[in-house]
């Protein structure tokens, strides 16, 4: 009934942020390498990935690029996680050098969909945070104040509107402030979230909120629908 399309990027990580999904009944999780096959889903996720600039431009030479902004222009939804995210932003920085390996500085355009700015720096943030959803606006507005919970791993520093903050998060293992992250743009058909949070839809309840609001989309509801606790299903898999 839920198509989700998750872009194949030939560098992804960290795919199993979309295990949630798959323990829908109801939903498909398909992995997309070509254009082609992108078809016309419910919903569209750029995962994370090893190298954000050059799948970015794997993204822009494969025409993959060119087809997630036709279907966000139509009011598909968008969803980006840690190097999604950054690509869907107005552009990357790259002052040292460190993704594409030449120690030369680059800037490279975003697919512009978020207004957001990356810089990569030269120390990677890791770290497992936990926190909420906060004013979620447009068709997800019923994660507003979820909570959530997962990790950061990641080189870069994203600027973005505080007021369009997708989560306030702050570290599990460590001293901290809680501070805004993630971002959002709901202008005219637009639908398009980001987030660094790897595990962003483990949370009880988040995987469901999400397919519920993309199935009110079509017209339709999820009526007694069978679910599980993520945690304790992923506890399970590592057993």
């Amino acid at each position: 009934v839920i198509d989700i399309a998750v872009v194949r990027t030939p560098r992804i990580s960290n795919f199993t942020d979309f295990n949630p999904f798959e323990s829908i009944p109801g939903v498909s999780l398909r992995y997309v390498k070509h254009p082609r096959d992108l078809h016309s889903p419910d919903m569209i996720i750029l995962p994370g990935t090893k190298n954000t600039m050059g799948d970015l431009i794997w993204m822009r030479e494969s025409g993959m690029e060119a087809a997630v902004l036709k279907e966000a222009s139509r009011g598909k939804l968008i969803f980006g996680v840690c190097g999604g995210y950054q690509m869907l932003g107005k552009q990357i920085s790259d002052p040292y050098g460190e993704e594409d390996g030449t120690g030369k500085a680059n800037v490279t355009p975003g697919m512009g969909l978020l207004n957001i700015e990356t810089t990569f720096i030269e120390k990677k943030r890791t770290i497992q945070m936990a926190g909420k959803f906060g004013q979620v606006q447009g068709i997800f507005s019923a994660l507003s104040g979820l909570p959530l919970y997962g990790y950061e791993i990641h080189s870069g520093v994203t600027e973005f509107p505080e007021e369009k903050a997708l989560t306030s998060i702050s570290p599990i293992h460590e001293d901290g402030e809680i501070m805004a992250e993630g971002s959002q743009n709901t202008e005219g058909k637009l639908n398009v979230y980001g987030t660094y949070v790897h595990g962003v839809f483990d949370g009880d309840g988040i995987a469901v909120k999400i397919v519920e609001a993309l199935l009110a989309k079509k017209g339709k509801k999820m009526e007694d629908i069978q679910t599980i606790n993520f945690a304790e299903y992923k506890r399970q898999q590592y057993d």
